[in-house]
């Protein structure tokens, strides 16, 4: 009897690392047999799955549908094998995308704790500003902040952040602390080279929104550049509190116009596909968030 379990995490494990030679050494095997197990697989399924280079190894578009289908089967079989082991630990490769700053500043200082707590789980965490598709870019989990688009994936809420406005110590001395919005015309706005809207106030006399203009002469593309030029006393920043929750402790930064700032919260969402049954690895992830931010979905 064949063993197509066997055939499958073969090929989910060579398309995810992208050669024969790393899915052979994850796997046990010599890149030789790992080429043989694929080159099975299509001689059964009568068609081409991998299209093979010097360079890498690209799935073609029924090695796609194949791996994806693949996917949500061995977490199944994954899930159902630890429901029936007692104590059974999480375990396997888990591929996470989250925004530069938020990433940086919030969830990379949590990962050697995470990576003691399952030392089974293999994580591999990507920072970018970008939306990705999770099914293109094969990523089991992408934390994301404000309005969920794409209605096929599943979300679950992590914790809630403040946006604040933070500036150095060292700024505040030389050019003053901002008492209400306007004050922002006087002073350096550190700004995403992508926003172009002004900072987002509530006056707390009125409870009227405000939406103040700012410039500055330094823009960048995410938040750990902005926060990097904001320590070295260079402009004001704004951001999410849980992104320089330390550099406010430790007095790096100091929050100004507390008053003026929006009451709502901007939820961050753990996002993943949307499958019957969550492999294990991921819902660890996901609970360790939740648990560690103090602000999970209730």
């Amino acid at each position: 009897m064949d063993n197509r379990f066997g055939e499958m995490e073969t090929f989910v494990r060579a398309v995810s690392e992208g050669s024969f030679s790393a899915a052979g050494r994850a796997l046990g095997m010599t890149p030789s047999a790992v080429s043989r197990v694929v080159s099975r697989l299509e001689d059964r399924l009568q068609t081409r799955l991998l299209v093979r280079s010097t360079r890498a190894l690209l799935p073609t578009p029924e090695g796609e549908a194949y791996v994806a289908e693949a996917r949500e089967i061995l977490d199944r079989l994954s899930e159902m094998e630890a429901r029936m082991a007692q104590g059974a630990a999480p375990r396997g490769p888990l591929r996470v995308s989250a925004t530069v700053g938020f990433g940086a500043q919030a969830v990379l200082p949590l990962v050697p704790r995470f990576l003691e707590m399952h030392p089974g789980i293999e994580l591999d965490l990507t920072l970018t500003d970008g939306v990705i598709d999770l099914w293109q870019e094969r990523v089991d989990l992408a934390i994301r902040s404000g309005t969920l688009r794409d209605s096929s994936l599943k979300a679950r809420r992590v914790a809630r952040m403040r946006r604040v406005v933070v500036g150095s110590p060292d700024y505040l001395a030389r050019r003053g602390v901002p008492r209400v919005p306007a004050d922002l015309e006087r002073h350096d706005c550190l700004r995403y080279n992508f926003r172009s809207a002004g900072w987002p106030f509530r006056d707390p006399a009125t409870d009227a929104r405000v939406i103040q203009p700012v410039n500055g002469s330094f823009s960048g593309s995410d938040g750990t550049i902005l926060r990097q030029v904001c320590l070295a006393g260079k402009g004001l920043m704004w951001t999410g509190d849980i992104v320089v929750a330390e550099d406010i402790s430790c007095g790096r930064l100091v929050e100004v116009l507390a008053d003026w700032q929006p009451p709502e919260l901007e939820e961050i969402h753990a996002v993943f596909a949307g499958h019957p049954h969550l492999a294990s690895r991921i819902r660890a992830f996901v609970d360790f968030l939740s648990e560690s931010f103090g602000r999970g979905a209730n």
